[in-house]
């Protein structure tokens, strides 16, 4: 009994000590932070440990959208409203003019100018532009760093870009110019009014960009937990004694049961230790890339776009002085949390940072964001896929209007589609479509867009539902504008030799409406890589698999419209053009782009087969099958998007009941079984 009460009292006492010293050491926080002030500027998360760690807001502030107000920055006197004149933007939007490049420049200044010019802002007026942005070479010559800019202005509606260490950028006389300069100190960066970027390796690539590299939810078994970044680049894997501390030479040193090879850029780990030390800035984009959750150690730099991402919900902050804490708080996260963090680092990775262009395009919309004001992005688009590139505010700023978002609201789309004929060169009027689409049970109106060379007929059939006609310009792209005549989310797009029928059209939006980020098809073609060509082919024949749906019969929510004229270069928009073909496979790539995912098919009656339209004007080809002259798209979109977008699929979605051997009249679309 004695015994037994010793034992106790000693447990207790112990206990004891371990709340008092969790106390004064605390562990890892890897809850919420507090809630920041009113007017406190954002910086790191404010722990519980705030005395060791510096401020950050609260995930949930960052839905607040409301305008801001404007921050003094540190040591400093400029703020958005005092040095940026936004009225210079209210008349026609952000337009951005670059100054040209002086002389010889290295690959990735020139990789910047390219993204510049090839965005959406970009202007070739410096009088018209509301922001005008110097590049600066980290080779230019310190006596060369004042470059005679006659609309300077004291640096008011300037922007000072560099993605590497540039001498020029000590010494420039910045004036009232916003800074956008690679992982910036904390003491120097003006929040709200500077730009942090990544800091990028010179191999960085200008479009499209390597995909992430998570491939398991949970890391494999033999897998390390640790990566340890190192000063020579590449990283050490740690081991799992937690005695061990890889950062501190106070503790025993575990190098683990292998080591990484300087070379090898990409960590295999679970989470991945950075240093705070400037340099080190380089592994944080080779951790998002790998999937492996981002640990920084006191980093002393701002985190890339720290305006608009919210890195709680990707990487972890901790403090270097305490290693033992960290490693056990690592060693103790849930899985469904390490899960998250994984998943989030990989779409930040591939929305924001896997090419210069994506940098340069997302520095540009933060800044469209500042002058847009209420007209922003919510923090939802920023922070959730696909993300706030490729969801435009100038179409809308609430989720619940996107295709993307449904399922994180519960939501479904509006019940009702607008059906959209676009009748060709030589088309004839679609009389007989006219009247199958409009006795569909959703169809909401009828559209015609006209750019054959033919007058339209000046009597149309009497329909159930408003019909339109409109004036196309005849071209393959005129289908994809953004009317707005349109007045619901879901279209149906149809050539005016389409053949459908009633019920498979009903069917066909039934199956959109729960999958409304995809596109919905009736004929596929699929896409291959010939190895004796050395390049991308597509074919229209039969086979298991597909990865494209033809527009000439095909439901896809109206927003991709809006993206297709405002987001793809115009470069790609004329090849489509000039071969008709290669509109569907842009349209395609551009929803695989967006989306991640393959489109849908559904049945499509043998009997409409021989209904279908020629490939071009007097073609002896159905447009099933594209013509050879046409193949050569396909690579010139795969090179414009940087990488081939296309996911390839091998399902059909056909209704209950289909082509069972039950009563007919048990099947609610028994008619797409027979003519």
């Amino acid at each position: 009994m004695q015994s037994w009460r010793r034992k106790s009292l000693w447990l207790a006492l112990s206990a004891s000590w371990l709340l008092i010293l969790l106390r004064v050491f605390p562990v890892l926080r890897l809850a919420e932070p507090a809630r920041r002030q009113a007017g406190a500027p954002q910086g790191w998360p404010r722990w519980l440990d705030a005395e060791l760690l510096q401020s950050f807001s609260q995930p949930g502030e960052l839905l607040e959208d409301g305008p801001q107000p404007p921050q003094a920055p540190r040591g400093g006197s400029c703020y958005r409203g005092a040095c940026f004149d936004a009225s210079r933007c209210r008349g026609g939007g952000l337009k951005v003019f670059v100054y040209p490049a002086v002389g010889p420049i290295s690959e990735t200044p020139r990789k910047v100018l390219t993204s510049i010019e090839g965005s959406r802002y970009h202007t070739a007026s410096a009088a018209e532009a509301c922001l005008l942005i110097l590049v600066l070479s980290p080779d230019t010559p310190a006596g060369e760093c004042h470059p005679e800019l006659p609309q300077w202005d004291g640096g008011k509606n300037h922007l000072v870009l560099s993605l590497h260490p540039a001498p020029c950028l000590r010494i420039f006389q910045l004036g009232q110019a916003m800074v956008a300069e690679a992982s910036p100190t904390m003491d120097t960066f003006r929040p709200g009014f500077d730009v942090a970027l990544p800091l990028l390796p010179e191999a960085h690539p200008l479009r499209g960009g390597a995909l992430g590299q998570l491939q398991q939810h949970s890391p494999l078994p033999g897998v390390a937990l640790i990566a340890m970044a190192e000063e020579r680049g590449g990283w050490r894997t740690v081991g799992t004694n937690f005695s061990a501390c890889p950062w501190d030479g106070r503790c025993e040193q575990d190098h683990g049961p292998k080591q990484t090879h300087p070379r090898a850029t990409l960590p295999n780990a679970t989470f991945c230790l950075i240093p705070g030390r400037n340099p080190d800035a380089l592994h944080f984009l080779q951790a998002l890339q790998a999937g492996c959750i981002p640990v920084l150690l006191s980093p002393r730099w701002e985190l890339p776009f720290s305006e608009v991402i919210d890195w709680t919900k990707a990487a972890v902050v901790a403090d270097e002085r305490l290693p033992l804490q960290v490693l056990a708080a690592l060693q103790e996260m849930p899985l469904t949390r390490v899960l998250a963090l994984r998943q989030q680092a990989q779409f930040l990775w591939d929305a924001y940072f896997s090419s210069v262009e994506k940098v340069i395009h997302t520095t540009l919309e933060i800044i469209q964001d500042r002058v847009s004001g209420a007209s922003a992005h919510p923090s939802l688009l920023w922070n959730s896929p696909p993300g706030a590139l490729l969801a435009l505010s100038t179409f809308s700023t609430s989720p619940s209007d996107f295709p993307f978002y449904h399922l994180q609201q519960g939501s479904r789309p509006l019940g009702r589609f607008s059906a959209l004929i676009w009748v060709g060169a030589l088309g004839q009027p679609p009389l007989k479509l006219i009247q199958a689409v409009a006795g569909a049970q959703h169809c909401a109106q009828i559209l015609v867009l006209w750019s054959s060379k033919k007058p339209p007929p000046p009597r149309w059939p009497e329909t159930a539902v408003p019909l339109t006609v409109l004036d196309g310009h005849r071209k393959a792209s005129d289908r994809f504008l953004p009317y707005s005549a349109i007045s619901t989310d879901a279209i149906l797009s149809l050539d005016a030799h389409s053949s459908l029928s009633t019920s498979e059209v009903d069917f066909a939006f039934m199956v959109w409406q729960s999958f409304p980020e995809r596109m919905v098809g009736f004929l596929t073609w699929s896409h291959f890589w010939d190895e004796t060509q050395g390049g991308w082919g597509y074919t229209g024949e039969r086979a298991n698999e597909f990865s494209m749906v033809l527009t000439s019969a095909a439901f896809y929510h109206r927003y991709y419209h809006t993206l297709f004229t405002h987001s793809l270069p115009k470069a790609l928009r004329t090849l489509a053009d000039e071969s008709p073909p290669c509109v569907d496979v842009l349209m395609n790539f551009l929803v695989a782009a967006v989306t991640k995912l393959p489109p849908i098919k559904v049945p499509y009656g043998p009997w409409h087969q021989e209904a279908k339209p020629p490939l071009v004007p007097g073609s002896p080809r159905l447009r099933s099958e594209p013509r050879p002259a046409a193949q050569d798209c396909i690579n010139q979109m795969a090179a414009g998007f940087g990488h081939m977008p296309l996911v390839s699929s091998r399902l059909r979605l056909d209704p209950v009941l289909f082509k069972d051997p039950v009563s007919v009249l048990r099947k609610k679309y028994r008619s797409l079984e027979k003519p």
